[in-house]
């Protein structure tokens, strides 16, 4: 039986990979709970996409959104306090896990149950992957991810199949796909597919 332990959860309209940073604004009195705990304690919580459902709490009785199973430990690495007493974090992704059972603290907050899930194992990247490594590099030129300051091996086929999945304009639930593969070299084949699709989309 794997081991099991509990952490927070923050239900997104996101995906967030190994590796990947990305930038949020706070303002649940939850998660500025959550967080402001997290950062005191170094401690990781659960970035998890919403299957369905809102992020938001639009009243007290309000269900919590249902989610997927696979989602990805995140940590704070930049916070700023905003207007309006909102908070801006940026974070980072580490490892994959599975949640296997979920509750709703007294305030909302969702926590799971987690399994953390193989490290993925890296690899070399072959000329056929080139297509793919230009249109990354080519993302990272734009400036709002050039704020993140990403930092990609572009030897390594984990590195590259991850951020670009992350980086890529297409649908969340895709993303979440993506993610649950556990296999590089599975992930850039479907990139190429979806690469191939999006050219065909627009020409």
């Amino acid at each position: 039986m794997a081991e099991l332990r509990e952490i927070p959860l923050f239900p997104l309209g996101v995906v967030l990979f190994q590796g990947g940073r990305l930038p949020l604004r706070i303002f649940e009195p939850r998660y500025l709970d959550m967080i402001s705990e997290r950062m005191r304690e170094n401690g990781p919580f659960g970035i998890v996409l919403i299957r369905s459902g809102a992020d938001a709490r639009v009243a007290d009785d309000a269900p919590q959104p249902e989610i997927f199973e696979v989602g990805t430990e995140a940590r704070v690495v930049d916070f700023n306090a905003l207007d309006g007493g909102l908070l801006g974090i940026v974070v980072e992704g580490s490892c994959k896990f599975r949640v296997h059972k979920t509750w709703e603290q007294d305030d909302h907050l969702l926590r799971g149950l987690v399994e953390t899930l193989p490290a993925e194992l890296g690899g070399a990247l072959s000329d056929a992957d080139q297509p793919l490594i230009d249109i990354l590099k080519a993302l990272l030129k734009h400036p709002m991810v050039e704020k993140l300051g990403l930092e990609v091996d572009f030897g390594d086929a984990g590195a590259v199949s991850r951020h670009l999945a992350e980086l890529l304009p297409v649908e969340p639930e895709i993303k979440q796909s993506l993610l649950q593969l556990s296999s590089p070299k599975e992930r850039l084949n479907e990139l190429r597919r979806l690469v191939t699709r999006l050219r065909g989309s627009f020409s």
